[in-house]
């Protein structure tokens, strides 16, 4: 027999495997083959590695009887997976060489591409990066979330507003996803608990509608080793495909609705929350993947060991924030409904099995539920909840008798008003282990929001502060750098980041600095590239490039970036032979489709640019600009090329963030609030390495707590005033001069919820020293340099390892 028939031997190169699957899978001729055509083939080949790890390990885990973790989300950020395969399976060189047979480079077969539409924001890209290194560990995991069909939504711009378009990333088909067709699990929904007259009896739910739960499976590969994650997304199914007498009746839009109702779960991430019908089926699609995932863990486990007895020992459910929170009553019900649990060995079972990250310090970001509305749409397990709380609150009365207040605050129902159910508080309740995500998140959960459970359960609180993974951020993102730190340090550190603690002696070295700044200089023009490509702004590449990228919030402040952009702007028109640093200030990210304010955001910083890009007076002293659509890809291209990173939110309302991380690793000078993850950067980058400016966490409860006046700080500063004043008075929209007098009243008479105008002075002079600080090109590589060097806690690696060893008991696996 050949050799070339068998796909792992040495002399079957890639080129040849990639045009038998030309010929064979995708059906053009070698010679013909397109650029899509080549990204099928390529993607192929390593899918075909990739599949046989998968079933090894799969193998290997259930001999062993291992314990898993199964980790639910919302979103999961994957972004691109070509590059990602390649990187993990060593084959980058031989897949280019490969393309290069075919007159294509690996970049533009990359490219061709489109990012898995599954996530928005930090959650599902931390979600992402802990599935790789949970592989690159040797943990035996699963993911579980949605196949969604159109992502949240593709952003475009058009007059300086978003504009969302479905972002239909499955259109023609992935090469990356494994169906299962045996794999699925009806979901149910409304209907009424039928209760029998004896009280032992098990009560019956008579749901209203069902759907199926398809499942459909990515595999998520390790780096230096064959180890893999899998990620496992639902798709809403309808019982039947349409409805057939409707259909042959000629009713064809009645036909159609029938299945659209059930399907329409599965379509897109985060409905429009504004009208009663998005929220309804939000509450549908985080129930829908969360019983579907824990249907599939139970029949795994009952596959392998014939028993539920044992599920907490072999079995870890992790809580990616609350979304999947309604998992404990579903696990509840179950075990008690469908196995034939009693209640306290039901609820014993679903304490040891789960544990949760909390993502947010916003009391009016914790998720809630309508009682009627979860009435409606899941009666069994309201009554569950309901009874849970009432166990819950005998506990809590025991503990501080006839304190109602305590009760209160502690209930999984809030009363006040119409009632809700409180999602963290039934998480933190269902699991034995609860986790932050940076230290300052974790101290404040316990001394501010949930403090009243800590005094009931003082060690069920923990830190796990969030990590990167650096194949995805630095060495496919930064190829220039991670060439230039293999020369030096090997390659070992991107397995252990740690290792990066080896640059700090390179600082001093005028070669390796000049070298750093050759591989940002390039990288700066790559991005320089792509602002022209999607807003057709051309920038100055010897700028500095002051990035801020993610999610439109106001608690994220851009808004606060933008008011230094227009005292910049104003400050260089009043000295224009001041000797100004250029700058590029970039922004991207997108607003939730219902969040208003943050889409006046978006507009202002359009009508900003279009000032200043347009004054024949600035030149390149200052541009700013809007990447549309920002996702892994164009974060991929921002970081790497980023001088200065904005991490302004207001001190204590940032959990952790991971873009900071993400820029810090590639090289970047963060400026920012001591907030989150903030804060353990400057220890282990050196308080000299990093902008801190702005009031800390407890100056602004200090604040808030005297009287905020945010009109006194107005009145108190002219720079400031006129900045506000110039922007309500229409300076930006002379078409509608009334269009931003809204914002601009927000912060002097809404109250300036996120302090803005406390820290604008600090800020405005922390930017000053900045710019002082790039005039000196040896002294800011050496900052640069050191920023890198301190990265090493902030892989996503060791948090895993710490995930694994204190919260999941979970032991890697060769």
């Amino acid at each position: 027999m050949p050799t070339t028939n068998n796909p792992n031997h040495a002399s079957d190169s890639l080129a040849a495997r990639v045009e038998r699957h030309l010929l064979h899978n995708v059906g053009v001729a070698p010679a013909d083959a397109g650029t899509v055509d080549l990204m099928s083939a390529v993607s192929q080949v390593a899918r075909a590695e990739l599949s046989r790890r998968w079933v090894a390990g799969d193998s290997a885990d259930r001999a062993a009887k291992a314990r898993r973790v199964y980790y639910l989300s919302m979103e999961f950020l994957i972004g691109r997976s070509l590059g990602n395969a390649l990187a993990a399976l060593g084959l980058d060189s031989a897949a280019a060489g490969s393309v290069g047979d075919h007159a294509r480079t690996l970049e533009d077969i990359q490219a061709c591409e489109p990012d898995a539409a599954l996530g928005n924001g930090g959650l599902g890209r931390l979600a992402a990066c802990f599935l790789d290194s949970m592989a690159s560990v040797g943990l035996p995991s699963f993911g579980y979330g949605i196949r969604y069909e159109f992502g949240m939504f593709a952003q475009s711009i058009s007059g300086g507003r978003q504009i969302e378009h479905p972002d239909p990333w499955l259109e023609d088909g992935t090469p990356w996803e494994f169906p299962r067709p045996g794999v699925h699990y009806p979901v149910r929904f409304g209907g009424w608990v039928e209760r029998a007259e004896s009280p032992d009896a098990v009560p019956v739910w008579r749901h209203a509608g069902e759907v199926s739960a398809k499942a459909y499976d990515h595999v998520i590969p390790g780096h230096g080793t064959e180890r893999v994650s899998t990620l496992r997304l639902w798709k809403a199914a309808a019982p039947a495909h349409i409805d057939l007498h409707a259909f042959n009746s000629g009713d064809y839009a009645r036909a159609a609705e029938f299945k659209n109702q059930f399907e329409n779960i599965s379509w897109v991430l985060y409905p429009n929350d504004s009208t009663p019908a998005g929220r309804e089926l939000r509450l549908r699609q985080e129930y829908f993947f969360t019983s579907a995932s824990i249907q599939d863990i139970l029949a795994r486990h009952l596959a392998e060991h014939g028993t539920l007895a044992n599920l907490s020992d072999k079995v870890a459910i992790h809580l990616n924030d609350t979304h999947p929170a309604i998992g404990v009553a579903e696990l509840v019900r179950l075990l008690v409904d469908e196995h034939g649990f009693t209640w306290a060995a039901a609820w014993a079972m679903t304490q040891k099995t789960f544990s949760y990250t909390n993502h947010t310090l916003m009391p009016e970001a914790l998720e809630t539920w309508p009682v009627a509305l979860m009435q409606q749409v899941l009666p069994r397990h309201l009554e569950i909840i309901f009874r849970i709380n009432h166990e819950f609150l005998v506990q809590a009365q025991a503990l501080r008798p006839g304190d109602m207040e305590f009760q209160r605050r502690l209930s999984l129902i809030d009363e006040g008003g119409e009632r809700r159910v409180r999602m963290a508080n039934l998480s933190i309740v269902g699991s034995h282990k609860v986790n932050g995500v940076s230290k300052l998140h974790s101290d404040l959960l316990v001394e501010t929001i949930f403090s009243d459970f800590a005094a009931l359960w003082p060690d069920r609180f923990t830190n796990m502060t969030n990590g990167v993974t650096p194949r995805r951020w630095l060495t496919q993102a930064n190829p220039g750098l991670t060439q230039l730190i293999d020369s030096r340090l090997g390659t070992a550190w991107r397995r252990d980041l740690d290792l990066l603690r080896g640059l700090v002696a390179q600082a001093d070295d005028p070669a390796f600095r000049a070298e750093f700044r050759a591989v940002k200089a390039h990288n700066k023009h790559r991005l320089a590239a792509l602002i022209h490509k999607t807003t057709g702004v051309t920038v100055n590449p010897t700028s500095l490039f002051d990035v801020q990228v993610k999610r439109i919030h106001e608690y994220k402040r851009q808004l606060l970036n933008l008011l230094h952009v227009v005292t910049r702007y104003r400050a260089i028109l009043a000295q224009p032979n001041a000797g100004w640093v250029p700058r590029v200030v970039v922004f991207a990210g997108k607003a939730a489709s219902s969040y208003t304010t943050a889409k006046n955001i978006i507009r202002l910083i359009h009508d900003v640019g279009q000032v200043i890009n347009h004054d024949a007076r600035i030149g390149d002293k200052l541009k700013l600009v809007f990447i549309p659509n920002y996702g892994v890809s164009v974060a991929e291209t921002i970081m790497p090329g980023a001088d200065l990173s904005e991490q302004i939110s207001t001190a204590g309302t940032e959990a952790s963030g991971t873009g900071n991380m993400k820029l810090a690793l590639n090289g970047a000078l963060t400026i920012g609030t001591d907030d989150g993850a903030n804060i353990e950067i400057r220890q282990n980058v050196g308080d000299d390495n990093i902008f801190i400016f702005g009031k800390k966490t407890p100056e602004v409860a200090a604040i808030r707590a005297a009287g905020y006046q945010p009109m006194r700080i107005y009145e108190g500063n002219p720079q400031l005033k006129a900045v506000l004043d110039s922007i309500a008075a229409g300076a930006f929209s002379p078409d509608e001069p009334a269009r931003y007098r809204p914002l601009i009243d927000s912060l002097l008479w809404g109250g300036d919820h996120y302090l803005l105008l406390a820290d604008y002075e600090d800020y405005v002079a922390t930017q000053a020293k900045v710019d002082a600080l790039y005039r000196d090109q040896e002294a800011w590589s050496r900052k640069a340099i050191a920023n890198v060097a301190g990265m090493g806690p902030f892989s996503a690696d060791r948090t895993i390892r710490e995930y694994a060893a204190q919260i999941w008991h979970v032991a890697p696996q060769a």
